[in-house]
């Protein structure tokens, strides 16, 4: 209780302080943060909450993109902030061994439980083979393709088609998401909630991710007392955050005991037609657990039972699946929206190849122009702006930055995208172009100058799946539909949060093409 009080008198001490901060600074914004006596830099941070990327972006291309922020006193909120190819590289790849997710990224993420984004060694190891080892499968894209377009087919269709007949505005960030939460819950859980669908239901898991992401990117710029200190009295981003959790648990358990219900059941869609073989993560990860119990007991942090392995399991994919994939889409359409020639070459693709209404997910392939424009979406937008690192052993970056150990490092993928010195003067606009060869082929950018997907050992296993879905959902709605922006997204700022989201949605206005004379 003492350390909650001592906590809650320092908190008012900060605010008070932060607020003549902020009347000193009478409007303006400066790019490097000035470093006060007690509080370090933090108020500037606080100042900056709700602009945390571009805050980010602003010192980081005034300090040669490394910059050492100083937090309070106590040294409690110390960190490397960089965007450097050469140290992502040098921390992601080089020397990956000392830089593990470590004990306080496990706190700070504890939601996610042990699943593959929160965890190192041999459970990391473990989630990596065994997704892996799904997503190689020589069925798999089969799967992919028929699950994805299912979805497009009765729920985005309808849902559009509703919106273009009324003439109405709605937000298409909001419909991405139900898209993507209900593809990955039926490629992970064989379970779609329907969340996607012409009424547009309130389903409580699917809404629970965001909550979930703007609260676990405060726990990594605030104090961790200040965030625990939330927590216990239950009010602000914790309070929505534990709710968020009950919502996920109370979905993913019910899905959860609905398949092992049906787990003798040999009639599902997933069974190949060449092989008796159960093509399903759920029986993946069964197996796995089964064959590794013993030692999965004394490495999990929890009760280390089956259903709370794979609970942590699926919840880590359906994130990765719901929120990156959506947030990309979202801003991809914001880009298009201001850039109409763009639109133009990618509708011209589509006719160039004779595609029809259906896109396969090996006809995607061929759609390089839209492959640059995903690019471009994920260079100034990606999902996951923000890596969180903590050294292991002393160690001295590319940029000649020293750390010593249990050093913080936050490296930011936003800022990265936006250096002129690494994309050159042109960085800020929207060039698919980019992307492309002179013999008109995908062009490859190593991952620690492109970490939209991470990099190193860490790469996202699920960025083809990735790709594939993308391209076939905004190949259909580009073929089918003209699109106009509302005044109000015409200029749009990324949300404050782990995940890059429109802060206030994307609202446009859909209309139908006449696809017969196209």
């Amino acid at each position: 209780m003492k350390e909650y009080w001592r906590c809650g008198v320092a908190m008012v001490a900060f605010l008070i302080f932060s607020f003549c901060y902020i009347r000193s600074m009478k409007g303006g914004r400066k790019r490097i943060p000035r470093k006060w006596a007690v509080v370090g830099m933090l108020p500037a941070l606080i100042h900056n909450a709700y602009r945390i990327h571009e805050f980010f972006n602003d010192f980081l291309k005034e300090s040669g993109g490394t910059f050492e922020f100083k937090g309070l006193v106590s040294g409690s909120l110390d960190m490397l902030i960089t965007c450097d190819p050469a140290n992502i590289h040098h921390i992601l790849s080089r020397n990956f061994s000392n830089y593990p997710k470590g004990p306080e990224f496990r706190e700070i993420f504890d939601v996610l439980g042990d699943g593959i984004f929160n965890v190192d060694s041999f459970l990391w190891e473990l989630h990596r083979k065994t997704t892996l080892s799904f997503f190689n499968h020589p069925h798999f894209h089969t799967l992919l393709e028929t699950n994805v377009w299912h979805k497009v087919e009765k729920g985005l269709l309808p849902v559009l088609d509703c919106f273009a007949e009324q003439r109405v505005e709605f937000d298409l960030q909001d419909i991405f998401q139900r898209f993507t939460f209900d593809s990955i819950s039926k490629l992970v859980l064989d379970h779609d909630p329907g969340s996607l669908c012409v009424d547009l239901p309130y389903v409580p898991c699917e809404k629970a991710f965001n909550p979930m992401v703007d609260a676990l990117l405060y726990r990594n710029i605030i104090p961790q007392s200040f965030w625990k200190l939330q927590r216990w009295l239950g009010i602000g981003k914790e309070k929505k955050l534990i709710q968020a959790s009950r919502d996920l648990d109370e979905f993913i358990y019910h899905a959860i005991t609905l398949r092992q219900q049906n787990q003798n059941n040999n009639t599902h869609p997933w069974l190949s037609a060449e092989s008796e073989e159960d093509l399903s993560l759920f029986t993946a990860y069964v197996k796995t657990y089964d064959h590794n119990k013993e030692q999965l007991q004394t490495v999990l942090t929890t009760n280390g039972s089956l259903v709370k392995f794979l609970r942590d399991t699926f919840l880590n994919i359906m994130f990765a699946g719901r929120d990156t994939t959506s947030s990309t889409l979202t801003w991809l359409f914001y880009l298009l929206a201001h850039n109409p020639s763009v639109q133009a070459r990618i509708r011209d693709e589509i006719i160039e190849h004779k595609f029809l209404l259906f896109f396969k997910a090996q006809e995607c392939q061929k759609l390089v122009y839209l492959h640059g424009a995903l690019c471009e979406a994920l260079r100034l937008f990606p999902p996951v702006a923000i890596e969180h690192k903590v050294s292991a052993e002393m160690d001295v970056l590319p940029s000649g930055h020293r750390l010593k150990p249990n050093t913080r490092i936050l490296l930011s993928f936003y800022s990265t995208g936006r250096m002129s010195e690494i994309w050159g003067e042109d960085c800020m606009e929207f060039k698919p172009e980019r992307w492309i060869s002179s013999r008109g082929r995908i062009k490859h950018e190593p991952s620690y100058k492109f970490p939209a997907f991470n990099a190193g050992a860490r790469t996202c296993l699920g960025k083809d799946m990735a790709f594939i879905q993308m391209k076939m959902v905004a190949a259909t709605i580009l073929q089918r539909y003209h699109f106009q922006l509302h005044q109000d997204s015409h200029s749009i700022s990324p949300s404050d949060s782990v995940v890059i989201q429109a802060k206030h949605g994307l609202k446009l206005k859909l209309t139908k093409r006449n696809t017969t004379a196209a």
